[in-house]
């Protein structure tokens, strides 16, 4: 699963000219159509979710409670509405910024949500619909390894209204031995 392979992966912005970096850590997979946990369950298809219908390597970024933009990569071929939320990372390059863009005075938990993430990084959900292949938010692959044996799997948070569907082991987790 895409999801789980993402962990260890290195995402980067470049937000006018100051680039960003953390080392991916926590991911949540949702699988389109037929996921009721997922904005595309039952082919919906809105302005807001249209990029999740684009190909992967596609940002996929939205609006929650009004003030959090919260970041996915589109992850199936064009039509196949599956996406990979980003809910944690580890800073590693413009650590400066990133406190400045949150107000935060240290890196404890400076990036250990999806909303804080997307903020510390300078995304917004305006960057909907970007190629991940571009110049303003990509995702390296560093050589970083992750062992099975550092990854706890369960089920994602804050979608218990997908009933039996919340359920699903789709949370990936990467914990320090």
């Amino acid at each position: 699963m895409l999801a789980r392979a993402l962990l260890g992966k290195v995402m980067v912005t470049n937000i006018e000219g100051v680039l960003t970096s953390g080392l991916i850590s926590e991911t949540e997979a949702y699988a389109g159509v037929t996921d009721r946990a997922s904005h595309a369950y039952g082919r919906r298809h809105t302005i807001r979710t249209a990029p999740m219908y684009k190909s992967g390597g596609t940002a996929y970024i939205y609006l929650i409670y009004g003030i959090y933009s919260l970041f996915n990569v589109v992850t199936a071929p064009e039509g196949t509405p599956h996406a990979v939320l980003i809910r944690g990372l580890e800073p590693l390059e413009g650590t400066d910024t990133m406190m400045q863009r949150r107000s935060a005075t240290n890196l404890k938990g400076l990036c250990n949500g999806p909303g804080k993430l997307a903020r510390a990084m300078g995304i917004h959900y305006s960057d909907s619909g970007l190629s991940l292949l571009g110049n303003r938010i990509w995702i390296e692959d560093r050589g970083f390894q992750v062992s099975d044996e550092n990854i706890v799997t369960g089920p994602r948070i804050g979608v218990g209204y997908a009933g039996k569907d919340a359920l699903l082991p789709y949370r990936f987790q990467l914990i320090e031995t």
